[in-house]
């Protein structure tokens, strides 16, 4: 069963970085749209970056000119790159996408990483 694997989070002190990554498990044809969401304790999940297969982005005014998302589509691999981190980005952090699977389209989440900001 394909599911979508997030990893790379961690505690980092404030102004520093960390990249994400999220990948299929499985055997998959193709990502479509993917992005990140995070989601804080108490606090609605919200949608941080989105990026198409082309390559356009959208942000989060709150993460405009920290963070960047991109992608490897040769190894169907997404990317969060996060620097000059606040302790206001500490969430938990889910990739969303859209895979063909077996010739059918699908939207998966991941199971999320944490990452928390020390200040």
């Amino acid at each position: 069963q394909v599911q979508l694997v997030e990893s790379g989070g961690g505690l980092v002190q404030a102004g520093g970085s960390l990249r994400l990554s999220c990948a299929p498990s499985g055997s998959i044809f193709s990502i479509g749209r993917a992005a990140w969401y995070r989601q804080a304790p108490g606090k609605q999940r919200d949608l941080v970056a989105t990026i198409t297969r082309g390559g356009t982005t959208t942000y989060a005014d709150s993460v405009k000119g920290r963070f960047t998302i991109s992608r490897d589509n040769a190894k169907n691999t997404v990317y969060l790159q996060m620097s000059s981190l606040k302790p206001d980005d500490t969430a938990v952090y889910y990739c969303n996408a859209d895979l063909v699977v077996d010739g059918h389209l699908r939207n998966y989440w991941g199971q999320g990483t944490q990452v928390s900001v020390s200040s």
